[in-house]
């Protein structure tokens, strides 16, 4: 049984912050974009906070709390706080400077990298626990809900409003399942996540039914995986020059769990691995046990380098 964060004495869940708006199209490009110039000119305020931030995002104050919220959990901006602001982080000038590698997400690359930071992240309790926890590949919202109370009141968690935890279990769903178009919303709210095309997560014939999709994930691209292998082994074990196929495959917040990968799956791609690092990690079957072994820990750079080669692959690089 391996041990989870959501288990950690100390643990603090969060079930909001995103004002139950989920991620849409744009909006990382947004916050990095204004982050990034009030950086430049040296701001004393967040840009979040401005008075004119309504105006300069063109949405809602609840919206600019979520754009914030999104971008800052995804990893594209600093989290900032008492005596510093917001700032762009490496992989958001990676993927959404103007010349970065796909700063209005038109690659499924960073959806999958966005999926990644979002689902290996224990500090968004809802989504570290779906991916990495529920038992079955079929739910309904009330199952999720009921679930974590559950959870919550084994770990005596506190400031767990039932309300609270369904705003949250909605936004969850309508992050990665596609919503019915009413007529009378407005262009805004009919707008999907677009985490939806990555199809984890489907509605079933049965009312308010979703199924989590696993097995093959052609549109996850090898240098995506190989990211979020190396960052999951320094969560894991930064010192460890080995790291086992079952901690791979199973452990919360591993890439088995994060992209529903069955275990065939996940071993076809650690097998491509040594070509991806230049042999800095091979996948091993000495004896029966099948694990990773890196010749030395791979820093964080040269991790978040290793996506070029999806987008370069498929031209994205050239065309820029």
């Amino acid at each position: 049984m391996f041990n989870s964060p959501l288990h950690a004495i100390g643990y603090t869940p969060q079930f909001s912050g995103h004002e139950t708006f989920p991620m849409r199209y744009g909006w990382l490009k947004k916050a990095y974009d204004a982050v990034a110039v009030a950086h430049r000119r040296g701001a004393l305020q967040s840009v979040f906070n401005e008075p004119s931030a309504i105006a300069d995002f063109g949405v809602g104050k609840n919206m600019v709390a979520a754009i914030r919220h999104w971008a800052t959990q995804c990893g594209v901006i600093s989290q900032g706080g008492k005596g510093s602001l917001s700032a762009p982080t490496a992989l958001g000038n990676k993927i959404f400077a103007d010349d970065g590698l796909d700063p209005y997400m038109e690659h499924p690359s960073t959806s999958w990298l966005v999926h990644w930071q979002l689902a290996s992240n224990s500090k968004l309790t809802t989504w570290f626990w779906v991916f990495s926890h529920f038992p079955s590949s079929s739910f309904d919202r009330e199952n999720i809900v009921s679930a974590l109370e559950k959870l919550g009141a084994d770990r005596s968690w506190s400031r767990m409003a039932n309300a609270t935890l369904k705003r949250d279990v909605e936004c969850f769903v309508r992050t990665y399942a596609a919503k019915h178009f009413l007529i009378k919303q407005s262009p805004e709210d009919s707008m999907e996540s677009p985490l939806t095309e990555l199809s984890l997560l489907k509605a079933t014939g049965k009312k308010d039914g979703f199924r989590l999709i696993r097995g093959p994930k052609n549109s996850l691209g090898d240098g995506v995986f190989a990211y979020a292998v190396s960052s999951f082994w320094d969560s894991y074990s930064k010192s460890s020059s080995t790291i086992s196929f079952e901690a791979l495959a199973h452990h919360p917040g591993s890439p088995g769990k994060v992209f529903l990968l069955t275990e065939e799956d996940l071993a076809d791609r650690l097998s491509r691995l040594e070509a991806i690092t230049k042999s800095t990690i091979t996948w091993s079957e000495t004896a029966g046990l099948k694990q990773l072994v890196r010749s030395r820990r791979i820093l964080a750079d040269e991790a978040l380098a290793f996506i070029d080669i999806d987008y370069i692959k498929n031209g994205h690089e050239e065309n820029r």
